[in-house]
């Protein structure tokens, strides 16, 4: 079976455009609602909804509600998949945007502990409901963008909903950057904090966009009418875990070290910075941000390598060259000092460029994986599965290094692990494909008949 590179005509190159700029934009809103999430724990939550007297305890408390969204965003992708690949995945992804939009705006109105008692509970619900929500955004934004992309253009579309995650970055920091040196400590925390939540609500509008401009992709109305009976007889969720169950671990078996090496870079590299190097927050901040910003310009670079030179390829590169990078990332992170935060730079920035590789075509890399009746539901499972260890990263990087300068081979060690576990994982994708349907010179073959069929 052979890739072939199609021209698409003019209607469904301007409706492609037209998905790709709603998908970069519900990601980037999404990412951005969850982001702000972590950057208020941080600075905000420990000292306002679980303040106990003792800065760890607090600290520690605040962070646990950080990561209750990571347990729900594989409910989250479960119940959009069913539902995605039965309605539609437009009007999913709609309720998607609608239930973060509206969570992330009333944690803005959350009262104190000190007003109300059960705030921190109305809190964790509200994350809990934001994880939810991005469980089953991912997919959502994905498939308007891959299936609606010309074919030879697949891995490029694919990635506007990718660079959601660095847009979110770099927004959710750069708002609550600007307050805190606008109003000052003390009316951030009693007030300030909340306007990055309230200004959530223009996600809205994109919903809005979505349901009035868009259609539903064709490879769903496609799938509709061919594969009818199979899609609406069982629960496409059931179906594909029956089905293509090795599918489902092999697509997260290759993202577990990405997403590991993107949390340690955003979040774990912070931790560190501050308790075992004594740098204080700003002077890792800005490299992160800085970080952001390469991975919005690579990533579609990077997808647009994987449209001609083979999805799988340049996906390999990616894991092979962040294993490698992790053990002088560390060792050249560990060299860092208030005084000279340069090493600082080169291990956080690599390291985001290194992302990209991987990061850029996984949009489209997930999506040839599944046929078009399950592909929602597969796609966000293998997604939600990696990132669920992906969440766990600052933990277990904090138990490694222990706090000991010396140490910091270990989390290396680690993430060199993962990488291992990716690259087989990309090795058994390539080898099914190419024994059971043939490997294509671009992507990676269909998976199905129907799959072919329904592009």
């Amino acid at each position: 079976m052979t890739y072939t590179a199609t021209a698409a005509p003019p209607s469904l190159r301007a409706q492609a455009r037209k998905a790709s700029v709603a998908a970069a934009l519900a990601s980037s809103l999404e990412w951005y609602d969850f982001f702000i999430y972590g950057t208020a724990a941080a600075l905000v939550f420990n000292k306002t909804f679980f303040d106990t007297g003792d800065p760890v305890v607090s600290a520690v408390n605040s962070f646990a509600t950080f990561a209750v969204a990571f347990a729900a965003r594989p409910f989250g992708g479960v119940i959009a998949g069913h539902f995605g690949d039965k309605v539609g995945r437009k009007p999913v992804l709609i309720t998607a945007i609608v239930l973060m939009a509206v969570a992330t705006f009333l944690i803005g109105f959350t009262p104190d502990t000190q007003l109300i008692w059960l705030a921190p509970t109305f809190l964790i619900i509200l994350r809990v409901t934001q994880g939810l929500s991005l469980g089953a955004q991912w997919g959502g934004a994905m498939l308007l963008a891959t299936e609606y992309a010309p074919e030879n253009r697949r891995g490029f579309y694919g990635s506007f909903a990718q660079i959601g995650v660095p847009i979110g970055v770099l927004t959710g920091n750069l708002v609550f950057l600007v307050l805190n040196g606008t109003v000052g400590e003390p009316a951030f925390l009693a007030w300030a904090w909340r306007i990055p939540f309230w200004i959530s609500i223009v996600m809205l509008g994109v919903g809005l966009y979505i349901h009035r401009y868009l259609e539903e992709t064709p490879a769903f109305r496609a799938a509709e009418t061919s594969l009818a009976s199979a899609a609406k007889s069982t629960s496409p969720v059931l179906e594909v875990v029956r089905n293509n169950f090795a599918t489902i671990l092999q697509a997260a078996g290759t993202f577990i070290v990405v997403n590991a090496i993107f949390y340690a870079t955003i979040i774990s590299s912070l931790q560190y910075a501050n308790v075992v190097l004594k740098i204080a927050t700003p002077q890792v901040l800005l490299p992160i941000l800085v970080g952001a910003g390469v991975q919005v310009v690579l990533m579609p670079v990077a997808a647009l390598a994987s449209d001609i030179f083979g999805r799988l390829r340049v996906y390999a590169i990616g894991v092979v060259a962040i294993g490698l990078w992790s053990v002088p990332m560390w060792l050249i992170f560990s060299q860092a000092t208030p005084q000279n935060t340069v090493p600082i730079w080169v291990a956080v920035v690599v390291a985001s460029a290194l992302i990209s590789i991987c990061y850029g075509p996984q949009a489209a890399l997930f999506a040839e994986m599944f046929p078009p009746h399950v592909r929602y539901s597969g796609a966000s499972l293998g997604y939600q599965i990696a990132t669920v260890v992906g969440g766990l990263t600052p933990i277990v990087m904090v138990a490694l290094i222990d706090g000991e300068l010396g140490n910091a081979w270990r989390f290396a060690a680690y993430v060199v692990l993962l990488a291992l576990v990716a690259l087989v994982s990309v090795g058994l994708i390539h080898r099914g494909h190419n024994n059971t349907h043939g490997a294509t010179s671009k992507g990676i073959a269909p998976t199905s008949r129907s799959t072919a069929e329904t592009w």
